[in-house]
């Protein structure tokens, strides 16, 4: 089968490799026919995850068709058409108990870090049974792919976990498929004011159609001034979707007393953490990766109508043009790119 690995820092390629098979009797295989390349994607590829190593496969979304089950597999068969969770969770560990799948003893963030991903024909899910849901008959595939991650992400770990509440002022730094999904969810809550900030005037004319109350293109001069005039004096809940130090200094410096910044953006470096302002003003804040204990629920609201993450699709490929697709991607902002679909053209043999 053909699949897309990583080969170093900078490096990957579109490349031939073994299919995968059951390991275990947990396992099941799983015909990909959609998937996409997420900013996490890029990291590795910066080498900003050294825990990634040359020769895997990326990717940790998707929706495909099971091939293949373990004998222990028991509420899915060969067939069925599944929605494949970024977070892997054998559902019976201390961790999972508590619902903190992100930190499964035999799973978490695994595809396409620890073990092989979704950007290819074919890839091996073990615990199926808890890291797979059945699409329902009918539903837009492109819009379940958006329900691997970025919409838990966006929701548990920025909405979730800021506390976003009725009347609330909540700021999203960063307008790339995570903060717009952020946004989306943000509105359950009823926010008086939900206000993105982002470099890209394109991805900000989006975030309006998508909800955003107020707009600011940081880079058209002082955004922390033009928030804090836009807040009243600052936000309630600041959320960090970008992942670098700028961004997470912005948050600090908006946020009110009482108020919360949720980490949502994955970091490469390190961050200054200003508690010499911040311990008197009585704030929370929290980071996190995705646990996808929402997936089941937001299946249903997108079955519902209730949001519509399809919208997020900018681009579509074929898997034999998936370079292209990192390619326009990783160029987002001169590509006017925000997510891409890669889809399998044909059942592959």
């Amino acid at each position: 089968m053909k699949a897309l690995v990583f080969k170093g820092p900078g490096e990957k390629g579109w490349e031939e490799v073994p299919r995968p098979s059951v390991q275990k009797p947990t396992d099941a295989v799983v015909r990909i026919t959609k998937t996409t390349i997420c900013g996490t994607d890029l990291h590795i590829l910066k080498g900003d995850v050294p825990a990634v190593t040359p020769g895997r496969i990326l990717g940790h979304e998707g929706v495909g068709v099971i091939e293949q089950i373990g004998d222990g597999v028991k509420n899915f068969k060969v067939g069925d058409h599944v929605l494949i969770s970024c977070i892997t969770s054998c559902g019976s560990c201390a961790n999972c108990r508590r619902q903190l799948y992100a930190h499964c003893a035999d799973g978490g963030w695994i595809l396409g870090h620890l073990i092989d991903g979704t950007q290819a024909e074919y890839v091996r899910i073990p615990h199926a049974d808890n890291s797979l849901y059945p699409v329902p008959p009918g539903a837009d595939e492109e819009a379940l792919v958006m329900l691997s991650d970025i919409l838990p992400t966006g929701f548990e770990i920025g909405v979730l976990a800021g506390q976003v509440a009725p009347g609330d002022s909540v700021a999203i730094v960063g307008a790339g498929p995570v903060g717009m999904a952020t946004l989306l969810t943000a509105q359950f809550y009823s926010p008086a004011r939900l206000i993105m900030l982002d470099t890209d005037a394109g991805r900000l004319e989006i975030a309006k159609r998508f909800g955003a109350t107020d707009v600011i293109d940081v880079s058209q001069g002082n955004a922390l001034e033009t928030l804090l005039t836009l807040s009243g004096g600052g936000v309630d809940v600041a959320i960090e979707a970008v992942g670098i130090p700028a961004t997470f200094d912005l948050c600090q410096q908006a946020i009110v007393p009482g108020g919360r910044i949720a980490n949502v953006g994955v970091h490469g470096k390190s961050v200054e953490l200003h508690l010499e302002t911040l311990w008197i003003k009585n704030i929370t804040l929290t980071t996190g990766l995705v646990n996808t204990n929402t997936t089941a629920m937001l299946l249903k609201t997108v079955a519902s109508g209730k949001i519509a993450p399809a919208q997020l699709v900018t681009h579509r490929f074929d898997m034999a043009q998936f370079l292209d697709a990192y390619e326009v991607f990783s160029n987002a902002a001169k590509e006017n790119a925000m997510k891409v679909i890669v889809s399998a053209a044909v059942p592959v043999d």
